[in-house]
């Protein structure tokens, strides 16, 4: 006899129910044991008081990279860490190390659940994808930001300066000869002006405009603040896939931000396309259209890119929140720490004027501004000492070992002399900021803003393993930042239109003025005594007068 068994609801809801949680199970445990025979383990390790939070309470609650800057000193410049749930996490700012790994991109990959979090702010782009994919986006990619290019858009970052400068002049005297000025909201607008222009030959208006008018930039602000509240929900979410659909308070501002971006992003890459394919994006003179969206999507449509080659609008689409995000976020944070430093070294300040004062013209050229030694070392010191983005995150994607450049002690005090073991799935952290600081490499005044000490660079900064000025502010190896040569060029063309226009005084005490790193990551500056949530850069603007 044959006995047939149909499914019922009740087993499909069940097997439904069952079969992630058997699934997210299987995954716990074998985080579990990977943590258990884990070799390294025997690392050194600042004591944990929380299974769930580990550590990173104390990151949290402390200014940006402030823990782990201690946990160097007292550890050394390779360690662990307790992450959520207990699971170990390495650090290092090892400088072979971190050549090795920023080397081996493919291997050293940013782990899922920081791709998920950092998607909300910029999306998918670049920044984001892995594997071959990043190498087909880089390389479509690449001559959009080269020097060409950026000597090309220059024009676009003085031409706004000098709007930013003028509207301050317009302060200065509306308040009889002195003006406060929150200098990062400013430098934001001006910032998300040149990237429209220089990314995408569109018009912002955020300089022209009231900052809570501007729609971009205002979703932008209220993105960034809700980020720099870590909740529950958040990290529950980010931690476990499944449970994404859980809200949370900062949904609406973070969602807010996505539709704009993907609503202007989408309404600018049909325009370009139209554009090119009709012909209409030459200029006066046979040029083309210098914004960046403009080369990319035409070199992505060039016949010398075979069509399996070539980006999907879906891919290029994902860029121009990337562009957004990226391009004038971390440029006003960095320019803001700039002017703070400035004002807390006033022969620097005027030292700096001098140099600008050499140059005739008001608008300089890109190359101009790269004659300028004094400038370029005051760019360099302040991005050494006030790097935008302080860490970032990369998971193990198969065994490896880790070379070495210091030994470690371990916990039972024996010697780890050149390589780390490190097994699949190890999360790990690039020190930047701490990097950048360290006394082993810059002396004992490290911590101190010296432009002169690029007069000459210490022996063990050659080794450090980023892309530009000794430092690693913007990474190394295949994936360092893209957009680097626009962030300095733009960053110095602010300098010198402001710092020739005005002299910069502190609105507040200096040790008012701190950081605090928020989603994603960055170094935004903070008035204590207002509170953590309070992004802003006050000083005080007066003519200057030779």
């Amino acid at each position: 006899m044959t006995v047939s068994v149909t499914p019922t609801l009740t087993h499909v809801v069940i097997g439904g129910v069952m079969l992630p949680i058997t699934v997210g199970l299987y995954k716990l445990l074998r985080l579990l044991y990977q943590e258990w025979t884990s070799p390294l383990n025997i690392l050194p390790r600042p004591p944990s008081s929380s299974f769930m939070l580990g550590n990173v309470k104390e990151i949290l609650d402390a200014e940006a990279s402030e823990m782990q800057m201690k946990w160097v000193e007292k550890y050394g410049p390779t360690f662990m860490y307790k992450g959520f749930f207990g699971m170990s996490q390495l650090y290092t700012i090892d400088t072979k190390a971190l050549h090795h790994m920023s080397m081996n991109y493919m291997l050293y990959q940013k782990p899922e659940a920081l791709r998920y979090q950092l998607s909300k702010f910029i999306g998918e782009g670049l920044l984001l994808v892995e594997d071959e994919r990043h190498k087909q986006q880089r390389r479509i990619m690449n001559p959009a930001f080269g020097p060409a290019q950026i000597r090309e858009i220059t024009e676009i970052f003085v031409e706004r300066a000098l709007k930013l400068r003028d509207l301050w002049t317009s302060e200065i005297e509306k308040e009889g000869g002195k003006a406060r000025i929150e200098a990062m909201s400013w430098l934001s607008r001006m910032t998300l002006d040149v990237i429209g222009l220089a990314g995408f030959n569109y018009k912002f208006d955020a300089l022209e405009t009231d900052a809570k008018d501007n729609e971009l930039n205002q979703a932008f602000s209220e993105a960034f603040h809700t980020g720099n509240k870590m909740g529950v929900v958040p990290i529950i979410r980010t931690i476990f896939p499944s449970l994404r659909w859980l809200p949370a308070a900062i949904d609406a501002p973070i969602n807010k931000l996505q539709t704009t971006m993907n609503r202007i992003g989408g309404q600018l890459l049909s325009e370009s396309k139209t554009a090119i394919l009709s012909g209409t994006d030459e200029k006066v003179g046979g040029k083309s259209q210098k914004d960046l969206l403009s080369i990319l999507v035409r070199a992505n449509m060039s016949p010398d890119v075979a069509p399996h080659q070539q980006m999907s609008d879906k891919d290029v689409l994902a860029q121009i929140p990337t562009f957004l995000a990226a391009g004038h976020e971390t440029t006003s944070v960095a320019t803001s720490w700039a002017l703070f430093c400035l004002t807390q070294a006033p022969e620097v300040q005027a030292k700096l004027r001098d140099e600008l004062m050499l140059i005739s013209t008001e608008n300089p050229t890109m190359d101009e501004l790269n004659s300028l030694h004094y400038l370029d070392f005051v760019v360099r010191e302040t991005l050494r000492l006030h790097p935008p983005l302080t860490a970032t995150l990369r998971v193990a994607m198969k065994d490896d070992i880790v070379p070495l450049a210091q030994p470690i002690k371990d916990h039972n005090g024996s010697i780890i002399s050149d390589h780390l073991e490190v097994k699949e799935g190890q999360l790990i952290s690039f020190g930047i900021m701490p990097l950048n600081s360290s006394t082993a490499i810059w002396g004992e005044d490290a911590s101190e803003f010296r432009p002169e000490r690029w007069n000459k660079v210490p022996e063990g900064a050659t080794h450090i393993p980023g892309i530009w000025g000794n430092s690693y502010t913007f990474l190394g190896g295949p994936r360092a930042c893209i957009g680097y040569r626009f962030a300095v060029v733009e960053m110095k063309a602010i300098l010198f239109t402001l710092v020739r226009a005005f002299d910069f005084t502190l609105a507040v005490p200096p040790s008012d003025i701190g950081s605090k790193g928020v989603d994603p990551g960055m170094q935004r500056p903070i008035v204590r005594s207002e509170g953590t949530d309070n992004n802003q850069m006050p000083v005080f603007i007066t003519p200057y007068t030779v």
